[in-house]
């Protein structure tokens, strides 16, 4: 039997939880207030998928390894799926004001498109469109 779980956490580091919160507040996303304290803000990607960004100090807790600076090298990319090129856009348009970085610029496949950017703390995000009808096409 394939391991499956019922939900997913996923934790990053970041240096400001307030000004965090603010940015991805600015982009659309929700905070579950049960989870978030001064130590850790749970952003809610989709009813069983989340991102706890943990102050630095607080991450290090769980961990036996230095934090990484995410602005100077990437470890992960965070890649989620928006309903349309306009979605993918609006979103990133949103970081961007917040005071996000660009990261790439958007990339068109035809039948998938994308485009990322950096949050506050350089982590990368990256949304992607795919037309489901053109996959199945060939």
């Amino acid at each position: 039997m394939a391991l499956t779980a019922d939900k997913t956490f996923v934790n990053l580091p970041i240096k400001d939880l307030n000004k965090t919160i603010e940015f991805f507040n600015a982009i659309g996303f929700a905070f579950n207030p049960q989870f978030t304290d001064q130590n850790a803000g749970c952003m809610i990607i989709n009813d069983s998928t989340f991102v706890m960004l943990l102050t630095e100090p607080f991450f290090s807790t769980f961990i036996k390894k230095e934090v990484s600076d995410a602005t100077k090298s990437t470890e992960v990319i965070m890649a989620m799926s928006a309903d349309s090129r306009e979605k993918v856009d609006e979103i990133v348009n949103k970081a961007l004001a917040a005071g996000g970085k660009a990261s790439n610029e958007p990339v068109d496949h035809g039948f998938m498109y994308t485009w990322s950017f950096e949050d506050l703390d350089g982590h990368l995000w990256e949304f992607i469109y795919m037309d489901e009808s053109a996959v199945n096409q060939g």
